[in-house]
């Protein structure tokens, strides 16, 4: 029997598997932006003109990852990944059915807390 293994699928399939950290998920972040500005044949002074982001800022979030918060959403809607940027939060995750359960109970609730009662 003759099994042809493809390591390009294996490497994308323990891709998922690693351990991400912070620096790593925001170098993704940083390089899939710039993959699609350069997409889309977007210069970074012309990205900076539409978002209104510095072109400082544009040049250290494509070569560190570091970024405020609001200039990514700038960055996102000059873009046009309004909605992709509106929704990070959208969609409840859970890991067990206790915390599936956790989520359905608590989806109405505004804090992450109980109210104390009185005494």
């Amino acid at each position: 029997m003759n099994i042809s293994i493809d390591s390009n699928n294996i490497l994308s399939v323990l891709d998922s598997y690693t351990l991400d950290n912070p620096d790593d998920i925001m170098m993704q972040v940083a390089e899939d932006f710039r993959k699609r500005r350069v997409e889309k044949n977007i210069t970074r002074q012309h990205v900076a003109e539409m978002s209104r982001v510095p072109l400082a800022t544009i040049a250290r979030f494509e070569q560190k990852g570091h970024i405020a918060f609001e200039s990514l959403v700038k960055l996102a809607m000059a873009l046009q990944y309004t909605s992709d940027i509106k929704n990070l939060f959208s969609t409840p995750k859970f890991d067990t059915m206790e915390e599936l359960e956790l989520i359905r109970h608590k989806s109405n609730d505004k804090r992450a807390y109980s109210k104390r009662k009185k005494a």
